[in-house]
């Protein structure tokens, strides 16, 4: 064995041990107060080992990933690999749900008590209730909204309602949007590191990609929603920024941008990315103008139609703290959720992870390097959100916006098979034992 893949063993170890611990020490602190309000810490799920229909398909999926992924990966032509990792990624994610079948794993996921459903019927005016959107955020508020319409801007509501509106309502429909758009994160990370690095390391990403743990909770969970818009404002960045019609290309990533602040509050911290991908662009000016124009539109829109983003996140803050947020310790969940980070990004990221770092303080190629500039940017991102105290449990799905961007890192790792076969095993052991709460 090499000294570099003794090294990536250790790091997935290191890894493994976070999750140890977080379960130890979580199980003991949830069994003495309560006070995680989770019930399988880290993770917000139940013990219950179960198979479903989707099982044979999910074993399938991953078999044929291992076997043939990184073959075909460095084989096909580049658009049809882009839509061999999309369908793979769809495939995926579906039989991963299904294996709790089709009302518990998709048509049901959000549908309940604290999700964006519920409230579908009190968008019949929506200039209205945008208007009177912050008066319901606080917990004591008449009528307050659930926890999850909250704590977010109303973009995300308000794409449910338009899905009701032309005939896509209930949860079923709301389950496949949100897995039919949120795989499609799989082609925006590819195309970006193809533009921001190289080809030969987009190549190398798209299997880990395509058979991510993340899969888990993309199917179904807004966030994974979230997570495509996010990562296409990001890919249309870098076309921008690297001579792709820069006009072009710069007002959709404006527009898209504009469109994730006001998904997810959190979501703001993309801007560190953003950042990262002008700093490695080669035309870092030229779509200024175009992205600045395409990034005033959504919020102009909602602005125009009363809704104040400033106030509402404000009023989330106090929201957060009257709720579970006031009551799950810091202390633990500062460290305890880069445990459920571990959970979609899977060992093979924390092995990336150690190879980024060796790429970025020693001399590297230029890809690499390049690439390593990416992902050292999300992993800030994804550290700032944590030392906020804004995300205190549930950040296996929180933070899937924030995880795509680390998977291209397994690009550095050798003997790929091996890695995505413990990715694929880690995600089967999750949804086969446990019923997550998405």
């Amino acid at each position: 064995m090499n000294r570099d893949l003794r090294r990536d063993l250790y790091a997935a170890a290191a890894a493994a041990l976070l999750v140890v611990a977080a379960v130890v020490v979580g199980t003991g602190i949830e069994h003495r107060d309560g006070s995680l309000r989770v019930g399988r810490p880290p993770l917000l799920a139940t013990w219950e080992p179960h198979v479903g229909p989707g099982t044979p398909a999910a074993l399938a999926v991953a078999a044929a990933v291992v076997a043939y992924g990184p073959t075909l990966a460095a084989r096909l032509p580049w658009r049809p690999l882009l839509l061999t990792v999309w369908g793979t990624a769809l495939a995926w994610t579906w039989s991963l749900a299904l294996v709790d079948g089709w009302y518990r794993g998709i048509a049901e996921q959000l549908t309940t008590r604290n999700e964006y459903l519920q409230v579908i019927g009190r968008f019949h005016d929506i200039p209205g209730t945008l208007r009177d959107f912050t008066r319901h955020i606080l917990i004591d508020a008449p009528d307050n909204w659930p926890a999850h319409v909250a704590g977010h801007p109303p973009g995300a509501t308000l794409t449910f309602v338009l899905l009701d509106r032309i005939g896509l309502g209930g949860g079923g429909w709301a389950g496949t949007w949100c897995i039919t758009v949120g795989t499609t994160a799989t082609v925006a990370v590819l195309v970006a590191v193809r533009t921001l690095a190289d080809e030969k390391l987009a190549r190398r990403a798209a299997p880990f990609l395509a058979l991510a743990p993340a899969a888990v909770w993309v199917g179904t969970s807004a966030d994974g929603y979230f997570a495509a818009v996010a990562a296409w404002a990001i890919a249309f960045l870098a076309l921008s920024v690297t001579g792709h019609h820069p006009r072009r290309t710069g007002f959709v990533s404006g527009l898209l941008f504009g469109l994730t602040a006001y998904l997810s509050y959190g979501l703001t911290l993309f801007a560190l990315i953003a950042a990262a991908v002008l700093l490695l662009g080669s035309h870092r000016t030229r779509p200024l103008p175009s992205l600045l124009a395409g990034l005033a539109v959504v919020p102009a829109v909602f602005t125009a139609l009363g809704f104040d983003w400033w106030e509402a996140y404000r009023l989330l803050v106090t929201r957060y703290y009257q709720g579970a947020g006031g009551v799950r310790p810091y202390g633990y969940w500062v460290w305890a959720n880069l445990a459920c980070t571990v959970f979609i990004v899977g060992p093979a990221t924390a092995a990336g992870l150690r190879r980024t770092g060796t790429t970025l303080t020693r001399r590297a190629p230029a890809p690499d390097f390049r690439l390593g500039v990416l992902v050292a940017a999300a992993l800030l991102a994804l550290l700032v959100a944590d030392a906020s105290g804004m995300s205190k449990a549930e950040t296996e799905r929180i933070w899937l916006p924030f995880a795509l961007w680390l998977l291209p890192s397994c690009a550095f790792l050798t003997g790929p098979r091996g890695w995505l076969a413990a990715q694929a095993a880690l995600a089967l052991l999750v949804n086969h034992l446990l019923l997550t709460g998405w």
